[in-house]
């Protein structure tokens, strides 16, 4: 992603970060890797660790933003999930995995929709 869509990206990030501090999450990581695998927000609350999937679109563009996340990016985010709570030692933890979708308005507002247990 260049230009226009990481500003559209990183804000629609930056949103769903203050959506889940609002909710009570504590964020560990932003834009974790693994190799070529990337988990976008990795967010703990009580005994969870939530591994946090964040698609961003334009409203009324061609695809919702829940529609983006396919087979491919499920495995990627489970293997990126898979190494970071081998790194972290999280067996005491339930993992988590989940979606928020941004959605950008005509007037620069932004809709969340928090998608839980995406896998």
């Amino acid at each position: 992603m260049s230009g226009t869509g990481t500003l559209i990206g990183t804000a629609g990030e930056d949103a769903a970060v203050d959506w889940l501090r609002a909710e009570g999450y504590y964020i560990c990581e932003r834009n974790w890797r693994a190799g070529r695998y990337e988990i976008d927000i990795i967010a703990q609350r009580w005994d969870e660790v939530h591994f946090v999937e964040v698609k961003t679109r334009r409203s009324q563009g061609w695809i919702a933003p829940e529609q983006a996340v396919d087979a491919t990016k499920i495995r990627a985010l489970r293997r990126a999930a898979t190494a970071y709570a081998a790194r972290h030692r999280l067996s005491r933890y339930q993992l988590r995995f989940d979606l928020i979708a941004v959605e950008t308005l005509p007037d620069g507002q932004r809709e969340l929709r928090f998608v839980p247990d995406i896998i």
